[in-house]
């Protein structure tokens, strides 16, 4: 069990409420509602765009078979 406050205690425990207020905790996540979702959405596309670009690279017998335009010297 706690000890008694007292008047000082007290005292000074009333005068600490204001930091433990709503308004005043958590500022960040009520700041930036969604960042962290929007984050991780954005991270899945860049992920996925990496992966689509490499498998959408041709492979080089595509090249092999696509005629040349011939250069004049």
């Amino acid at each position: 069990m706690a000890k008694p406050l007292g008047s000082t205690g007290e005292f000074f425990r009333r005068r600490d409420e204001w930091r433990k207020h709503p308004m005043l905790s958590n500022q960040m996540k009520h700041a930036l509602p969604g960042l962290g979702i929007g984050v991780a959405a954005f991270c899945v596309y860049l992920v996925g765009e990496q992966i689509y670009s490499k498998a959408s690279v041709p492979s080089k017998s595509a090249h092999q078979h696509q005629e040349q335009p011939a250069t004049s010297h």
